[in-house]
């Protein structure tokens, strides 16, 4: 009879297929009843027990943090190959509303995402530093072009973001363009007075 160690193959194997399941659960269990469902939801829902789900995802911010950090990987790549639009207002605009979108995931998302900008020891803090670096980098640009007034960081811009995403999460309305208008109207105030 072989020895658990004797064949590792199978068990990676197992491992990475109860990952897998454990983040499509959280996915789908985050987007129905917010970031703050309850974990056994999520195990069960993978059909794996909650040992294997704290194997792989110690903390509630773990699983939170696989999650979102291919997402962010996408939003990061999306500022990227908007940083040499020639309209660079409209290229922040374009990136602001994806961010929104994003957002409006499930509930509790722009809270996460508002308390990871003040905690930089948390492991969501390290997966989305380059999502807002790139994003910084559009603000910085359309601050350098002289459309964008230079009393506005990137905090700034991502609290303002967060809070359209929560007011429109929130407080849900059939208009399917208010996130899309109330961003005009922060892009708006964004803008050097003339």
């Amino acid at each position: 009879m072989a020895t658990p160690d004797a064949n590792p193959r199978p068990r990676r194997t197992d491992a990475r297929r109860n990952r897998e399941a454990l983040l499509a659960a959280a996915s789908r269990v985050f987007a129905a009843q917010g970031a703050s469902a309850a974990l056994d939801t999520i195990a069960r829902e993978a059909g794996v027990g909650n040992a294997t789900m704290y194997r792989h995802f110690p903390t509630r911010d773990a699983m939170v943090e696989a999650v979102l950090a291919e997402r962010y990987r996408e939003l990061a790549a999306h500022a990227e190959e908007l940083a040499n639009a020639a309209d660079a207002d409209a290229a922040l605009l374009d990136w602001l509303t994806e961010f929104v979108a994003y957002n409006q995931t499930f509930r509790g998302l722009s809270e996460i995402v508002l308390a990871t900008l003040r905690d930089h020891d948390s492991a969501l803090y390290a997966s989305c530093k380059a999502m807002r670096a790139n994003a910084a980098d559009l603000l910085t640009r359309a601050q350098r072009l002289g459309t964008v007034r230079d009393d506005i960081d990137a905090a700034d811009l991502f609290t303002h973001a967060a809070g359209i995403a929560w007011a429109t999460q929130y407080a849900p309305t059939e208009d399917p363009g208010r996130a899309r208008r109330l961003l005009r109207v922060m892009t708006d105030g964004l803008r050097r007075p003339t």
